[in-house]
């Protein structure tokens, strides 16, 4: 099990069009995949479990991977987060 602290840089946040992108990319991966803030956690590859984060731009998430292919699945959601879903 990896994890890694990544902060929301795109306008909306993770809300609608930029978290189904990221649910895709999280669903693309057979690692088991985690979403934290502050004290709550939700699988990464839920809709409602990450909008129900209310994560806003600027806000400091943690992501957290458990499987075979956890690495790529950390760096692949990360880099989506970097470049703020082309937004």
């Amino acid at each position: 099990m990896i994890s890694r602290d990544v902060t929301i840089k795109n306008n909306v946040g993770l809300h609608a069009r930029p978290a189904t992108f990221f649910i895709q990319k999280a669903n693309s991966y057979r690692s088991s995949i985690w979403v934290e803030r502050e004290d709550r956690r939700v699988n990464a590859k839920s809709l409602l479990g990450v909008l129900s984060l209310g994560i806003v731009k600027g806000t400091t998430i943690t992501l957290i991977a458990d499987g075979a292919d956890e690495t790529e699945a950390l760096d692949g959601l990360a880099a989506l987060i970097d470049t703020g879903f082309n937004e």
